[in-house]
């Protein structure tokens, strides 16, 4: 009797710590910044090794990239060991244009299937709608963690900074298709949503996913606003970049970085990173 009970308590316990000690991930969503060669001191030639330092350092699993153009993304693979990256250019769904690319880190995850679509009326082409000034993509993947059937969906984008209405409506068409493409599955969301909390896109967003700075119980890192236009010595003011979830996913943390060097930083965004606990991976 004394046998059993042992063996049943330590099936208990192995279960409880496979349950419990669901697998973490760090996400980061960074708009890198196009490498704008007018920009005489912020061209990308001049930051890359700052934004491939960074991204070396923080290491997170899975990074939602902003704005980076094909020869800007070559770069971070080549210089960020164990990353890949997925995507297509905006203007012509290859590689023309800039990017709403996902990096993974290639020991923990690989990619089931992948896709991109538009933020429009007609999201299966390069197109704008609304009053859109740019046309404007949603990035997605379904990964899947090395060595296990479990899986989950990454979606990263980029929203219009002109267009109100077209702000209101990505929300709906991003939400419709994550409901198509993910069904119940977990969900993270990333992006520059160039809109503030106070903004009606906002609202439309967190009645379908949670904001991963405003989970009860975690205390954000760093600034609450994400843009800093490049500006040492100005306070940023507005918050456009975020990380949502779903109800199948929880979050652990959440840091907007700061990360600078003699007084410049990597880009005119700051990264933002969360670390995540997702249903269904375990140890």
């Amino acid at each position: 009797m004394r046998i059993r009970l042992r063996f049943i308590f330590s099936a208990f316990i192995m279960f409880s710590m496979a349950f419990s000690y669901g697998q973490s991930i760090r996400v980061m969503t960074y708009n890198i910044k196009f490498d704008d060669k007018r920009d005489s001191v912020n061209n990308w030639q001049k930051r890359k090794a700052e934004v491939i330092g960074l991204l070396n350092y923080h290491q997170p699993d899975i990074i939602g990239t902003q704005e980076g153009l094909h020869h800007q993304l070559e770069d971070i693979k080549k210089g960020s060991a164990g990353y890949d990256y997925l995507g297509a250019g905006r203007d012509d769904g290859r590689s023309k244009g800039e990017y709403c690319a996902i990096f993974y880190s290639k020991d923990r995850f690989e990619v089931v299937r992948s896709g991109t679509f538009w933020l429009s009326l007609s999201p299966d082409k390069p197109s704008k709608s609304w009053d859109a000034a740019l046309p404007r993509i949603c990035t997605w993947a379904q990964m899947k963690a090395i060595g296990q059937d479990s899986s989950f969906f990454i979606f990263n984008t980029h929203f219009d900074h002109v267009g109100k209405k077209a702000r209101e409506e990505s929300v709906r068409l991003i939400m419709n298709r994550i409901q198509e493409i993910a069904n119940k599955a977990p969900v993270v969301l990333t992006g520059d949503f160039n809109f503030t909390p106070d903004a009606p896109a906002y609202a439309k967003a967190i009645k379908m996913m949670r904001d991963t700075r405003e989970v009860p119980g975690i205390t954000p890192y760093g600034p609450e606003a994400t843009f800093n236009g490049f500006n040492f010595l100005r306070q940023p003011e507005r918050r456009i970049d975020y990380i949502f979830v779903n109800d199948r996913i929880r979050a652990l943390t959440y840091a907007c970085i700061t990360d600078s060097k003699n007084m410049k930083y990597p880009s005119d965004h700051f990264p933002v990173v969360t670390d995540l606990k997702i249903h269904g991976l375990v140890r």
